[in-house]
């Protein structure tokens, strides 16, 4: 086994380790829900922080 046969080796399980991840990401349906979820973190913060602040979605203060 010389230096090459060890590149195609890792050549290849790396392309397997990936089409693996793009497996698990995009073709199991019991993960979409969660995923979805987790799409949505960043902007729960903004909206948190909108409302402590007594401002709406644009910045702007809300009528009382």
């Amino acid at each position: 086994m010389d230096i090459n046969d060890l590149r195609s080796l890792i050549t290849v399980l790396s392309f397997l380790a990936f089409l693996g991840i793009v497996w698990w990401a995009y073709g199991m349906k019991s993960n979409q829900k969660r995923f979805e979820e987790a799409s949505m973190l960043p902007f729960l913060d903004e909206e948190t922080d909108l409302v402590e602040q007594g401002l709406d979605r644009k910045g702007q203060r809300k009528a009382s």
